[in-house]
Parts: structure tokens; sequence; C-alpha cells
């Protein structure tokens, strides 16, 4: 295995992919069961930790302790009004703990309150082993892709997580982009071509303009919807049954978490059977009071309900065009890429919104983002493939940058949609006679007043020069390099006092010791894990012992007599087994030699 070799991490809302460059394209990588998505979920239980499909398979009979669409709250703050309106759909309970969200769960009788950037490094965690176990070696070198619209704070989050799973994260790269990059780089262009990249996912929906110009990737602009996606789908469907069934037994299941939970898990087969059929049944045996439960939903009541979401879908496509400076006729082609575009009303409206224009559908939406970060990562670490060695990418900041202007007002120094690396320097003056200190908060968002943008940080300047009111001047530079670290600096004219500072310590990201205590903490459930497996691999042990051991009794020459005394002690091992599931690695070994023991007196005539 190369020593620098690098992975790239789709970290999806509700499935997470990972691939790597090798032999010369982007390969999917596999999970231990053979999928090669993995489901978003980590599972807590009286003795272990489930990570993927089996903490989406246990689900149900754990539902307060199984945790997902921790994306939806990475980087956010508790009263942020996108977290509230989730939690009502969620079994799992969401606690306040220094402004952020926590998720309260209970693992091993204890009860513990993990933070979202915990929850995503467990699924990193899950990846990275993914890889180590298909590449043969340590992985710690990552490109870890995010929604285009992804704040500064839920980016920096997500670097968190990727450290407190062990890995280096090598850059953050923009979903769209990097879906454009696993579809461009096999595509012969003979001209400078726009492409439009429509990306819906699980829980996020990004539209990226970019050209395409002699291996050459630009991102002309950027848009979307950090909270529209196929979860909010569900939910509309959840809310449509909760009321359906209301109706027909005059009870609300809406307060019984169980029931709601397995309502959820119907209503996502229900929305992914409407993408090819035009009925989707829902049949659910005792779901809440001892009620069965059967009903139904046609598609188009399904775009109905959904119909508001849906053509919010419109807006970015057209803020990207304005954005860009560009008509619809401008677009060469368009790419659908994410889960959620497999809906057909969705692929109907694009279409339309273009004329008619057909979509490109010819690359998997649930592994394009994955390929186009392996893709990058590749690059980032030298690789000299003929097919990526010239490729080029420059993208743009999805958020605009900006200052406080008394505390009240946002001035923007960085349009959303520049291009980076980009530098750029504003002059300010003190507001008030004699001055001895000035302060300079530092927002990011698109709205005129401060309160309604995010404060990503701020620096002092103390001891400047006392002056009437706009005498004492200042040179304030915002600068963006290629990738993507933000630095800001203020200068006093005159004396040359200065300060500077690189946004990262603000309220919506973790702080350094505090990713150190969570490193050893990953490394302690690591160590959990390890024993859990170790468990497990004694408990099919004995189980394969005991099957074995069936067969050849079956076989044997010894007396009935015997082989009555030997089948009663298999059964009873066996049924301790059974009784015993979560017993210890230490119990299971012990009952195994147990067995043997009985065998060994019998072994001159088993065969």
């Amino acid at each position: 295995m190369t020593k620098n070799i690098v992975i790239g991490i789709d970290l999806g809302t509700t499935y997470s992919c990972v691939a790597v460059w090798k032999n010369n394209h982007a390969e999917v990588i596999a999970n231990d069961l053979g999928n090669r998505t993995t489901p978003s979920y980590v599972g807590f239980t009286s003795n272990e930790r489930l990570i993927g499909d089996t903490a989406l398979m246990k689900a149900g009979n754990n539902y307060k302790n199984t945790v997902y669409d921790a994306k939806r709250l990475i980087g956010r703050k508790y009263e942020d009004p996108d977290v509230q309106s989730d939690m009502k759909y969620w079994p799992f309970k969401v606690i306040e703990k220094f402004e952020k969200p926590h998720i309260h769960v209970k693992y091993k009788n204890e009860t513990i309150n993990f933070t979202p950037e915990e929850i995503s490094s467990m699924i990193l965690t899950k990846l990275k082993e993914c890889a180590q176990d298909y590449l043969g070696g340590e992985v710690t070198d990552v490109v870890i892709t995010v929604p285009a619209y992804f704040n500064d704070a839920q980016r920096r989050a997500t670097i968190d997580a990727g450290k407190i799973a062990g890995l280096n994260v090598l850059k953050i790269i923009n979903e769209p982009t990097a879906a454009a990059l696993a579809y461009g780089l096999n595509k012969t262009m003979k001209s400078d071509e726009n492409v439009l990249i429509v990306d819906l996912g699980g829980g996020t929906y990004d539209v990226s303009l970019l050209s395409i110009k002699n291996r050459i990737f630009t991102v002309k602009a950027t848009s979307g919807d950090t909270h529209l996606g196929g979860e909010d789908f569900t939910n509309r469907l959840v809310d449509y049954f909760v009321s359906d069934f209301k109706r027909m037994h005059n009870k609300d299941l809406s307060s019984n978490q169980k029931s709601l939970h397995r309502l959820r898990r119907a209503c996502e087969t229900a929305k992914r059977t409407l993408s090819t059929s035009t009925y989707a049944s829902i049949e659910i045996d005792f779901l809440f009071e001892g009620i069965d439960f059967s009903s139904g939903i046609t598609r188009s009541r399904f775009e109905e309900l959904n119909s508001y979401l849906f053509e919010k879908m419109i807006e970015p496509i057209s803020s990207v065009l304005n954005d860009a400076n560009m008509s619809k006729s401008d677009i060469n082609e368009i790419v659908l890429v994410g889960g959620s575009t497999r809906i057909p009303k969705i692929q109907e409206l694009v279409s339309s919104y273009f004329d008619g224009k057909e979509l490109k559908k010819t690359i998997n939406p649930d592994e394009a983002v994955a390929r186009g970060a392996a893709i990058q990562a590749a690059i980032l670490s030298g690789d000299l493939s003929e097919s990526i060695k010239n490729l080029s990418l420059q993208d743009v900041i999805p958020l605009s940058l900006g200052i406080d202007n008394r505390k009240t007002i946002t001035d923007f120094i960085i349009k959303r949609n520049s291009p980076i690396p980009i530098k750029k320097t504003v002059t300010r003056i003190t507001c008030h006679d004699n001055q001895s200190s000035v302060r300079f908060r530092v927002c990011q968002g698109e709205r005129s007043l401060v309160k309604d943008n995010i404060i990503l940080g701020e620096l002092t300047i103390e001891g400047i020069t006392k002056a009437p009111r706009g005498e004492t001047k200042f040179d304030l530079t915002y600068e963006i390099d290629k990738n993507g670290v933000f630095n800001v600096s203020a200068v006093e004219r005159g004396t040359g006092l200065s300060k500077a500072i690189t946004i990262s310590n603000n309220k919506g990201r973790l702080y350094q010791d505090e990713i150190d205590r969570l490193i050893k903490e990953a490394e302690k459930y690591k160590e959990d894990d390890e024993k859990a497996k170790e468990r497990i691999e004694s408990m099919n042990e004995l189980d394969d012992y005991i099957y074995n051991l069936r067969k050849r009794l079956k076989n044997s020459i010894i007396s009935l007599d015997d082989k009555i005394t030997l089948s009663n002690a298999i059964d009873s091992i066996d049924i301790w087994m059974r009784d015993n599931q979560n017993a210890s690695k230490e119990e299971y070994e012990q009952k195994k030699n147990d067995l043997m023991e009985k065998e060994d007196s019998f072994f001159l005539f088993l065969f």
C-alpha cells in the first residue's frame, strides 16, 4: 500500500460512502457487509456500540439509543429553529449543553451525552476501518465532502469530527464540486461547457454551476439549503400517516416513540417505492396499542404533500444563474446527484425549469460525491496518473463575509461565490471620540443585520491612538487561502499596531482541549468495540462448534445411551447460549471448553 494514500469520504445525512483512487480510477470501497454505502447510524446498547448497517438493523428495538441525522446538528446551536423542528421526529433525546445540541443516550447502563462531532467521528471511523481493511494498511489522510452551503462553523465542526476519528483532513470539498469531478473526469469536452450540478441528498440540497474547460473545473456559483432533503419528505409522510391512523382509530400514536420509529421506517420504504411505482402500501402489525395499521399513498398525494418543499428547489437554481450572470440557455448539461433526485417529480421540475432539457443520470447518485472526493484526494497526494495529473479545481466561498458596523449593520467585504483564494482590504475608522480600543466582529451570511448572521469570531486592538472619531484609521484584511482557511488582520495606520486571527475557535466548533479529550474517548470506545467483536467471535465459535459436533454425533458409532448423554449436554449449552446473548467472551469460551471435555470422553468413537 502506498504510504501517502488518501481516501475520499462522503459523510452523508442518511448514508455515507468511502472511495479511493486506485488503478487509474476512483473505486468505491464496500463495507464489511459488502454494501457500497453505509448508513449514518450509531447505536448504543448495554454492552456494545453499533455503527452502520447493524445499528440500523437493530434500531427497531433500540430506537431511543440509535442516533442518526447527526449531520443536521453539526455546527449548529441548540436553539436553531431547524434543530427544534427536527427534534419532534427523533426518538433519541437532544439536550442543550454550552448552547450546542448534545445527543443523550444510554451506553453500558450509563447516561452519556455526545456532541454531533463525536457521532460523526464514529461514522468516519467505521469508513476509515473499511478502507484500511481493503487497502491492507493504515489510513490517516482524507478529503471529506460537505454541502456547498455549509457555513464556516459547520465546515470546521466536520474537520473536528475527522480529528476525533484519528484522521488528518487535508481538505473539505463541496459535494456538488466533487460530483462534477466524478462526472467530468472521463468526459471529453470539445469546448468550454457549463455544467449545473443538482445535489439533493437525505438532509441537504446544493446547486453548483461549474465551467469545465481543458481539464480545469471552475465553480462559478453555488447555492442551496442545508436543511432540505429526503428526511423532510419522509417527515411529511410520517405526519400524513399519523393523521390517517388518528382518523381511522381515533388514537394519536405520535406520543409513542417506538410506534413513531416503526412508522418512519415504513414511510422511508414507501418513499423509495414511489420513485418507481405510482402507489405504495403501509402494513404494520401491532403499530399502536395492539392495532394493526394498513394504509397506502399514491405518488400524486406524495407529491402534493411535498409540493412546497419541491418548489423550494427552484430558487437556488435561479440564484446560481443570476450570480454567474448566465441564462438557462448557457447551461450545457444538468447532472443529478444524491439519492433524492430519483424522485420523478423532482426530475420533472428541474427539466421543466430548463424548458424540457434532458437530465444527465449517467453516474450513480449515491457514489458520485465519494468518487469525486477520492479524485481530489489523489490530486492532493501527488498522484501522477495520466487522467488526473493536469486536473485543476477552483472553488468559491458559499456565503458572504462581512464586518459589523456599529454592532447592528453588516458591511460585506467578500461576497458569496467569490473565487478562492482571495484577499481583500478595506478601511475602517473609529466611531467615538478618544477611543482606546477597537473591536471587529466577523460575520458570515447574507442578511443586512448582524444579529441575523453568524458571528465567526472577533479581534480587539487595545491601546490605539486616541483622537476624535473618524481620525484613527485601520486597514482590515480578509484572506482565504486555497484550502478555505480564513485569516483576518487589522492594522492601525501610522503606529502599525496590529492584531490577527485565524477564524477557528468560534462558538460553533470545539476547542482543542475538548478535541483532545474526545480523541482519547474515541480510543476507549475503540477498545470497547474490539472487546465486543471478540465477544461476538467467541459466541460464533461456540455456535459453530455446537453445529459441527451435532453433525459428528449423528454419524458416530457410540452407544445410544452415550449419544443421548452427549446430545443432552449439547442441547443444554445451546439453550444457555440462546438465553445469554450478552454473555462475556470468557463465558462463551468456558462453555465451549466444557463441551470439548464432554466430547473428549467419547473421542475414540467420534469421526
